[in-house]
Formats: C-alpha cells, sequence, structure tokens
C-alpha cells in the first residue's frame, strides 16, 4: 500500500525576506494511519496575568459558594462562557509582600512577590548592598524548560506606556516587571504591539533592519506568499482552511497595527526603540496584545508569556466605563460606596478583557482540543485588599484545562494565608516542572483539590 499522506514536522516555517512565519498545527503534522489523538500530545502552555492591581473588591469577586456548584461573582460575571474553563481559588496569601520594617512599598511589594515567593528588600535596607535582588520567578524556571523546543523561551507583555521616571530606587525596578529571568536580572517587559510583531515573526539581521523591512513591504505575509501557494497545493482541505484562517488572523493583526502607528507622527519620535504603535484606548491595546499572544501559542513560537496589564498605583483612568478619576486614588476608596462600585467597576473592565483572550483561546482549535484545554492561565495580583494594602485572599483565577491536568468549573476555598507559593509550585508540578521548593512555599496545595472532586 502507498501512503500518500503529506507529513510536516512541528517545527515547520514560512520564509521570506526578513520574516519567518510559524505555522499552526496541522494534521499534515501527524504521521499517517496514526489517529490524532495518539500522535504527540499538544504542548503545554503557560501564562501569567497580573491584571488585579491596586486589591480587589473582595465581596464582588469571591464567591459565595465553593466546588462545583458555585456562581460566577459580580467581578467575575464576563467569564460566563468559559465558566467550565475555571478554577478560582481564594485564601492564599503572600505574606512576604509585607513590609518587614524595609522601606520599599506595598504596591511595589506586591508586585515582586506575585510570582516570585520572596520579599522585595529596599537596596539600602535589609537585602543587603546596593544590588537589586529577588528571585528567579515562575514563568521563567517554566521558560527554562518549555522554551527548549520554541524560537522563543518566553513573552514579556505591559499595557502601560514605558515609565517616565529614572529608575533609581527599587520600587522602580520591582513595579515595572513580573518577571525575573535570574534573582539579578528583571525582564523587561513590551508594550509596543509593532515590537511583539516583529519579535514573533521576524528573522535575520537586527531588530532594526527586520523592522523597516516589514514597513518596507507593508506585510510579513507578502514576502512568505509564494511559499504559501506552494504549501497550499500539498495540503488537504481541512488543512488548507485551517492555514487560511491563521494567515488571516495574521494580516488582521498587521493591518490595526499599522492603523494605530499612522495616528502618530514617526518623525518627532525621541528614542528609536519606541515607536508609536500602541493604540490610543487601553480595550484596543489589550485585545490587539492578547491577540498576538494567541498567534505566538498558534504558531509555537512560545509556550510562556506573562503580562502586566497594568502597574500597582497606576494612574490610568477609565472614563469609557465611567471612571474618570485615577485606579490607584479609587482603590484607596476608604469604604465610600461610591468608590467602592468605581473600583469594582475597574476590577470588572479588566476580567471582562481576560473573557476576551480566554474565548479567543477556545475558539482556537489545537490538535483534538482548542488552545484554552492546552494551556494554563493564572490571573491575579499580590493584593487583596487595596484601602487596608494587605496581602492576604489574593484575586486569584486559573484557567485552562493544561491538557487534562487540572479540573475545572469550581471555586476552591483553602484556609486563610494558605502560602500563594504552595499554588504556584502545585501549578509548575502539574505543568511537568519540578521544583523542591519555591519562595515561601510550605509545600503544595493538595493535588486531589486541584485534579479530583
Amino acid at each position: 500500500m502507498i501512503i500518500t499522506k503529506m507529513s510536516l514536522p512541528r517545527r515547520t516555517f514560512l520564509r521570506g525576506v526578513g520574516a519567518a512565519l510559524a505555522l499552526p498545527l496541522l494534521d499534515a503534522m501527524v504521521p499517517a494511519f496514526v489517529p490524532a489523538a495518539k500522535a504527540a500530545a499538544a504542548p503545554r502552555r503557560l501564562g501569567f496575568i497580573y491584571g488585579s492591581p491596586n486589591g480587589i473588591i473582595q465581596n464582588q469577586f469571591v464567591p459565595k459558594t465553593v466546588g462545583a456548584g458555585f456562581e460566577l461573582s459580580p467581578i467575575l460575571a464576563p467569564l460566563a462562557p468559559v465558566r467550565d474553563q475555571l478554577l478560582v481559588v481564594s485564601g492564599l496569601a503572600h505574606r512576604q509582600a509585607d513590609s518587614f520594617g524595609d522601606g520599599n512599598g506595598d504596591h511595589a511589594r506586591g508586585t515582586a512577590v506575585w510570582l516570585s515567593g520572596v520579599h522585595a528588600w529596599d537596596r539600602r535596607g535589609g537585602g543587603g548592598g546596593e544590588s537589586v535582588r529577588l528571585a528567579t520567578t515562575v514563568d521563567q524556571i517554566a521558560a527554562q524548560q518549555f522554551g527548549r523546543d520554541t524560537r522563543l523561551p518566553s513573552l514579556e507583555l505591559v499595557l502601560e506606556k514605558p515609565t517616565q521616571v529614572a529608575c533609581d530606587s527599587t520600587d522602580c525596578f520591582f513595579s515595572n516587571t513580573i518577571s525575573w529571568r535570574s534573582p539579578t536580572t528583571p525582564n523587561s517587559m513590551e508594550p509596543h504591539p509593532r515590537v511583539v510583531f516583529e519579535r514573533l515573526f521576524g528573522e535575520g539581521g537586527s531588530a532594526a533592519q527586520r523592522m523597516a523591512e516589514m514597513r518596507r513591504t507593508g506585510s510579513v505575509l507578502d514576502s512568505v506568499l509564494q511559499e504559501v501557494a506552494g504549501l497550499e497545493k500539498r495540503l488537504g482541505a481541512g488543512d488548507r482552511r485551517k492555514l487560511t484562517e491563521y494567515l488571516q488572523s495574521v494580516r488582521e493583526i498587521e493591518q490595526r497595527i499599522q492603523s494605530a502607528e499612522a495616528k502618530g507622527d514617526q518623525s518627532v519620535l525621541a528614542l528609536p526603540d519606541r515607536p508609536t504603535d500602541i493604540p490610543d484606548g487601553f480595550e484596543e491595546h489589550a485585545k490587539l496584545m492578547f491577540d498576538l499572544q494567541v498567534l505566538a501559542y498558534q504558531g509555537d513560537v512560545t509556550r510562556v508569556f506573562s503580562m502586566l496589564m497594568a502597574r500597582e498605583g497606576s494612574p490610568r483612568s477609565y472614563p469609557q466605563i465611567g471612571v474618570p478619576e485615577q485606579h490607584h486614588p479609587v482603590s484607596q476608596h476608604r469604604n465610600d460606596p461610591a468608590l467602592i462600585a468605581k473600583k469594582a467597576k475597574i476590577d470588572t473592565y479588566h476580567v471582562y478583557l481576560l473573557g476576551y483572550f480566554l474565548q479567543k483561546l477556545q475558539a482556537t482549535a489545537d490538535g483534538e482540543g482548542n488552545l484554552l484545554d492546552h494551556s494554563m492561565i493564572l490571573y491575579g495580583g499580590g493584593m487583596g485588599d487595596g484601602n487596608l494594602h494587605e496581602h492576604s485572599n489574593l484575586p486569584t483565577l486559573v484557567a485552562g484545562k493544561l491538557g487534562g491536568q487540572l479540573k475545572t468549573g469550581r471555586h476552591l476555598a483553602y484556609p486563610d494565608n494558605t502560602p500563594m507559593a504552595n499554588l504556584l509550585v502545585t501549578l509548575l508540578d502539574r505543568a511537568g516542572v519540578q521544583v523542591e521548593k519555591f519562595g515561601d512555599s510550605t509545600g503544595t496545595l493538595e493535588l486531589e483539590a486541584l485534579t479530583g472532586v
């Protein structure tokens, strides 16, 4: 019998001038006569989104009931379409974010501890010496293992423009990123969609040269059209449809970036690494960055990302949802009902944007399931109460089944002050990344609590 099915390696790229476009998972990448379910499992993907800065309105976030029958709280209501893919986790705390008499503020410590589990000492205080020191964060621990099989080990994204304040204090270092490659090396987080797009799909020469080539040709797709045409002739109907949908998504994102760039005057840029491609609206910016991350997962360019949706102490205002005041002052509501209502609006808005991302993942086919089935997205923040600057009962969501490693659709309530680091260790373990101890962890959370009942 002659086997006629075309076979492609999983790491297949369409290459053009200054571009390398990774392909999504196609049927042609599964060996002939091997059912897709028995082929190599779809890769597990991890995401870490700091989306609840300045605390949360607890009684509008935490569900009133536990277990599988929980009802979504008002703040979590936008996640109704993906409710069965959620774990709401309550009772967790980051006690290493407490002051210990140190000079750093609660907001900076809350950001720094979220994925590190260690105290962010002021360099002039208990940390010793003048160096900035934290710990390798969980995203980077995962990236060290997952990144062996992808072009980019990880992506670090942020939805606020770079700070204009010089980083002459540790607060600046600790507030501006949630990702640390080593205890002394914080990762910069990228706010510009064009730069992210170029990192995902550009190839060859310097970053500036690749970006210039993309602007000259107008589209990364234009330089790979010849390869696309040749590949389509050899693909089955189902794979041609998948490829078309994927390329349409790439084209759409390119056009959105170009539209955002057109609104700015590129001739007056003060710094060459800060192109004016950040959309004017927060929602448009967030959705564009989330769409880029979906493509990064779909093309298996990276399997790990982190995102800072808003910084602790953020001055951002939200007139589009009826909150013209800045986020940080609103969060210090002093039990004023009007300010509490506005803070809840902000929290709900951020969750709505998370829902946009999760629904995009769920709608994107991946092997025998979808991207959300094979992912674990951790969403939350390092402060439970912005009014009291408390680091207990942290807002925490886990979305996605991680390839069957997590049983979702439940609210898990742990005893008060259970270390958040215990959840981080448990999630790494479920992802196949083994660590004996992380931060102030005291062990793992009961695995049956995450995968049973």
